[in-house]
């Protein structure tokens, strides 16, 4: 019985060019080889997919629709062998990522030099920003994101923990303090970032808080300074303050009402997921990213 594959690689390359002779010079074949295994192909298929003439040859209605079909599995049979020979190559080629702009220069971008130390045919083009970046409209290979994600079409890889911690200096709580419940956060003075809602759990669920304050600045290092300094309440992820909450410089509040743990996420295109330079850098940063004092502190 012959291949259901034999002949799609000949309808192709005439569909495309439009003649069995330059079909034939594209696949290294003869036109008469061409031109039988398009045949046997319409036989199978009964149904006529090209028009011949002496000059040129057209495509019927169901050739166009079984075209695209054809090529779309064309290009999935090379993404697939690309894919296999990229499982034991060495990471090469342009890397364009994204990450915030504070995370990435404290945690991510010292791991990805190191990381393009290993492979010197890598090139890497990082773009800090703290907005969202859609990663398929703007070419991106890969992106570090931080918290709970949202629904997206792109693959998640978790490459570390990240918990949120409600804390105050003990100046401050000896001046105003200490909150017992939720609703006593409205008599603090809280320190806010980039954001007046703050992730809280009550209940067993997460819920919004919205806090107030007579401070504001989108900086979490700026953030941690303050509170140190006994000016109000701060919530901040663990690599912040874990040092801080250890030493008694911060002490930790409601922890009951800790939201539940988000994490650090990398993201990628579904399509780069066997990709060596993608699928090695997500390794590393994990790996890196663990042995930071800062999430050994935890």
């Amino acid at each position: 019985m012959s291949s259901r594959w034999e002949g799609i690689d000949e309808f192709v390359a005439v569909a495309e060019s439009g003649q069995f002779t330059a079909a034939a010079d594209r696949l290294g074949v003869s036109s008469s080889h061409v031109s039988r295994q398009v045949a046997r192909l319409e036989e199978r298929l009964q149904t006529r997919l090209l028009y011949r003439s002496t000059r040129r040859v057209t495509l019927s209605e169901a050739g166009q629709t079984f075209l695209q079909h054809c090529q779309r599995l064309q290009d999935g049979r090379e993404e697939a062998l690309r894919a296999m020979g990229d499982l034991t190559s060495e990471p090469k080629g342009l890397l364009r990522m994204t990450c915030a702009v504070a995370y990435g220069e404290r945690f991510i971008v010292p791991l990805v030099t190191s990381f393009m130390s290993q492979y010197p045919q890598l090139r890497v083009d990082i773009e800090l920003t703290n907005h969202t970046l859609d990663l398929l409209h703007e070419g991106m290979d890969l992106a570090i994101r931080l918290g709970r994600l949202q629904e997206s079409r792109l693959v998640a890889a978790r490459i570390a923990p990240r918990r949120m911690y409600l804390c105050a200096s003990p100046d401050y709580l000896s001046r105003y303090g200490r909150p017992h419940s939720l609703s006593e956060l409205a008599r603090h003075n809280c320190l806010i970032g980039s954001s007046d809602i703050w992730a809280m759990q009550q209940d067993g669920r997460e819920i919004a808080q919205r806090v107030q304050g007579n401070w504001r600045c989108n900086s979490g290092q700026a953030v941690l300074d303050a509170a140190l300094q006994g000016m109000g309440l701060c919530q901040l992820p663990d690599y912040y303050v874990l040092e801080h909450l250890g030493s008694g410089a911060l002490v930790s509040l409601l922890e009951a009402h800790q939201p539940p743990n988000t994490a650090v996420w990398a993201l990628y295109p579904q399509q780069r997921h066997l990709s060596p330079k993608v699928r090695k850098l997500v390794d590393h940063l994990r790996e890196g990213l663990a042995l930071r004092p800062e999430y050994q502190a935890g």
